[in-house]
């Protein structure tokens, strides 16, 4: 048993996720590791970190939210920790995007979080402490070419972790948001190189992060910042201050 309790990761499996699983099962936490298709890549991840286990779920329904915070709130320990990492970007001019993508990517990015958060700091308000950090993006707020759809959702997060700040701080409740930039992941290695060149020149430190930076900034709100809440943290090499 860890001496730390529960830090439950969602879209925990790779990427962002992943990394967030690693340096929370460091600083010694038993780590849960939600995913919603990457089950292989949840179970290597697993083996990896002492003590971790896996959850399935589509957080996109209330039936699924509720049964995944059923599931981590009977284990041994309590949660301590909630990193809403899941999310889904579908990008697209405003004048071709989809109704379809609106709800799709709502669904998980937004009410999916918010489900979840809820039942989760249920869990947290019982022992008096939790702390929950919301990964959202700097396109939340910067604003992003084609990204109508997920640059509000992700913006959302950010207002739903100050007003959640508040809400919950007479419970021992910390509630931050995490917003990194252009992180080196699978998605952005796709991106073609004249894409990829033209955002390194937007970057002051003119290279992307990496997943385990923004792991860093993620534990230390885990583990630390005990006077810290209702802060959107940036991760993004300068690209934009806050």
């Amino acid at each position: 048993m860890s001496g730390r309790g529960i830090a439950l990761v969602t879209g925990g499996a790779t990427g962002i996720g992943a990394a967030c699983c690693r340096a929370l099962g460091r600083a010694g936490f038993q780590v849960a590791i939600h995913y919603r298709s990457s089950h292989d890549a949840a179970l290597a991840l697993a083996d990896e970190i002492q003590g971790a286990r896996t959850f399935q779920a589509d957080l996109g329904t209330e039936e699924s939210a509720e049964l995944l915070a059923q599931a981590v709130g009977a284990l041994e320990q309590p949660v301590s920790v909630l990193v809403n990492n899941a999310g889904l970007s579908v990008d697209a001019p405003l004048f071709f995007a989809k109704l379809q993508d609106l709800e799709e990517v709502f669904a998980l990015n937004v009410r999916g979080t918010w489900l979840l958060t809820k039942r989760i700091a249920r869990q947290m308000q019982r022992k008096n402490q939790g702390r929950i950090i919301n990964i959202s993006s700097v396109v939340g707020a910067t604003g992003n070419a084609c990204q109508s759809v997920y640059g509000m959702t992700k913006a959302a997060l950010d207002n739903l972790t100050k007003t959640l700040a508040v809400e919950l701080a007479p419970f021992g409740i910390l509630v931050n948001s995490v917003a990194p930039g252009f992180i080196d992941t699978a998605l952005t290695r796709r991106l073609p190189e004249a894409e990829k060149e033209a955002i390194l020149a937007r970057i002051p430190l003119k290279r992307m992060g990496s997943p385990e930076e923004v792991a860093e900034v993620v534990e230390f709100l885990a583990t630390r910042g005990g006077y810290v809440t209702g802060a959107v943290l940036h991760v993004n090499g300068g690209i934009y201050g806050g």
